[in-house]
């Protein structure tokens, strides 16, 4: 998730805040500097810090199989290409591909090298090189699959069915579909290729679109195995880098840099090194002169625009908390009552529970879910019923500690007070004990719950678009990151805040209604 710093500047004639407006200011003027000769720096400490992301693996950038401590891929060599153009080094940061935008705006890499598509919203907000290579679109599908022969026949079925599709987030790929096949196809937006591709081998799509370098790559690997190409490449796009808008030399020097080893036949040795040369690619040397830049969207006109979309992603985010926190506090209710009242039977299994869900990260217990269930039993859980599960599960282990530390806040004699006015074990629990239980844990609970609204954007690894997907993806290919950004943080208040004027007036309900026995 991308983060907008604001500064706040205050006034006064004291010296050191005079010092400290000198020191912002001279660094405000070094900073400008820097970035007005960003060449100069690059030569001038050694080295071309590119932007990628490794999880979008091969043929882009991935491990070294032979050694994982080493990097491989076709943008890996071009990125040492153009270093030894510059006669410097080139260093490799890693980041999320959504992310890559804004580590070129802060000046944290030089030029952004990750498959990134020319769109004119990324055009207007960045300076984009000329194109280093031509891809396509190139449909894949299970083996077996007799439905559809094309990618015409997917997105125009004749019976007017639908299908799924799977594909990597913000992607071309996905923008794509939007545009060609409106209603036609059921689109999950993956943070990564891979992902896609399994859940078509494992049944739960019916295809899935990638570039076609990535197809070519994956073709005879695990992750795609039991896929084929269904019909020909659709959607030519061109991968271009992007360096900061006012970088207007270091992107000059970087387009001579690629036109000379296009002619000198370089470039086409890499590619043909990953098997990603073909007839497309000698229309290079005349590609992307004529791609237009658009004016960005700000202010008012932004937020007419995108609001209803996040607005539709925040509704995403309501349902996933909402469905899975009754869940995840009724299951950690019964195991904290497990552990302390039950059979001693239960309570190394619960205890393990508990210890278990903690102890590894929820990301990973999504994958299980959504991603190992179908290959181990055979039955797969859809995207929205998997993340509810998988955050309800997560969160009970915190619920059950919460609700243990509160049953055992509730003294003793409370339990023996119920008993001995008659009252069973399992009634002493319900009327007495878990009702003064629930008003302690309740500021607790209150706190996981509003948590538990800004977690669910983990549910974006298996293709569940929530309000901080949508909002990456938006801020990705637009202008309007800082309209963006505040629409999505008002958004997020909306949902917390009213939680907890909600649960404060509960406790203090409860405060006043629940009383120990005898009292």
């Amino acid at each position: 998730m991308r983060f907008l710093a604001m500064h706040d500047m205050g006034g006064g004639a004291s010296a050191p805040r005079l010092v400290t407006a000198g020191v912002v200011a001279l660094a405000l003027t070094c900073a400008s500097e820097v970035r007005a000769d960003a060449l100069d720096g690059i030569r001038a400490r050694g080295e071309l810090v590119w932007g990628a992301d490794q999880e979008g693996g091969g043929p882009f950038v991935y491990p070294d199989p032979a050694d994982p401590s080493r990097l491989r891929g076709f943008e890996v060599e071009l990125a040492d290409l153009l270093a030894a153009e510059l006669g410097v080094k080139a260093r490799f940061f890693q980041a999320d591909w959504t992310t890559l935008p804004e580590f070129l705006d802060n000046g944290t890499i030089d030029v952004v090298l990750n498959g990134y598509e020319w769109t004119p919203g990324r055009a207007e907000r960045m300076r984009a090189t000329r194109p280093y290579y031509i891809y396509e679109l190139q449909l894949m599908a299970r083996e077996d699959e007799t439905r559809f022969a094309t990618v015409e026949a997917l997105c125009h079925p004749p019976d007017g069915r639908t299908y799924t599709v799977g594909v990597l987030g913000g992607s071309g790929a996905a923008v794509w579909l939007q545009e060609n096949c409106p209603g036609a196809v059921e689109l999950f937006e993956y943070d990564g290729n891979t992902n896609a591709m399994m859940q078509v081998q494992a049944g739960v799509h019916d295809a899935t679109l990638q570039d076609l370098p990535i197809a070519i790559f994956y073709r005879g690997e695990p992750q795609a195995r039991g896929l084929k190409f269904v019909g020909l490449p659709v959607g030519r796009g061109y991968y271009v880098m992007y360096v900061r808008r006012e970088e207007e030399r270091l992107a000059e020097t970087i387009n001579a840099a690629l036109s000379k080893a296009l002619t000198d036949g370089r470039l086409r040795t890499i590619y043909l090194r990953y098997g990603l040369w073909n007839a497309t690619q000698e229309e290079l040397a005349h590609a992307g002169a004529q791609l237009a830049v658009s004016k960005g969207e700000r202010s008012w006109s932004a937020v007419a625009r995108y609001g209803p979309v996040l607005l539709k992603a925040a509704g995403m985010t309501v349902l996933l908390s909402v469905a899975a926190m009754p869940l995840a506090m009724l299951i950690g209710l019964l195991v904290a009552l497990g552990r302390l009242y039950g059979p001693a039977i239960l309570k190394a299994p619960l205890t393990l529970y508990v210890e278990v869900l903690r102890g590894t990260p929820v990301m990973l217990q999504l994958y299980v879910l959504y991603f190992l269930l179908p290959k181990l039993l055979g039955v797969g859980l859809g995207p929205v019923v998997a993340a509810i599960a998988g955050l309800a599960v997560n969160y009970s282990a915190y619920e059950a500690e919460i609700y243990r530390a509160g049953l055992q806040a509730i003294p003793k004699g409370q339990m023996e007070a119920a008993l001995a006015l008659g009252m069973t074990r399992r009634t002493a629990l319900r009327r007495v004990v878990i009702p003064q239980a629930v008003r302690i844990v309740i500021p607790p609970v209150t706190n996981d719950f509003i948590a538990l609204f800004k977690d669910t954007s983990i549910c974006s690894v298996i293709a569940v678009v929530e309000l901080t997907k949508q909002y990456n993806m938006l801020a990705n290919n637009t202008t309007a990151v800082l309209e963006l950004a505040g629409m999505t943080a008002l958004l997020y208040l909306a949902m917390s805040y009213p939680l907890s004027i909600v649960a404060r007036r509960t406790e203090k309900a409860l405060a006043g209604d629940v009383r120990p026995v005898g009292a």
